[in-house]
């Protein structure tokens, strides 16, 4: 199964509510942090919501 890099790119101040405990439950906490998690509907549920605040790229 694929994993994905995923890079918080804009910070977090002006999110919303919910687009916070997104971020949170992926586990970023700062601007440029990184996280690798496994290719799944609810991470890529989660990341739907927060776009617009990270970049994603695929590892093999």
């Amino acid at each position: 199964m694929a994993k994905l890099k995923i890079t918080q790119v804009k910070s977090r101040i002006g999110a919303t509510e919910k687009q916070c405990r997104n971020l949170d439950a992926l586990g970023l906490r700062k601007i440029r942090q990184s996280v690798e998690h496994e290719d799944s509907a609810i991470i890529k549920g989660m990341l739907e919501r927060v776009k617009h605040l990270v970049t994603v790229e695929e590892i093999k």
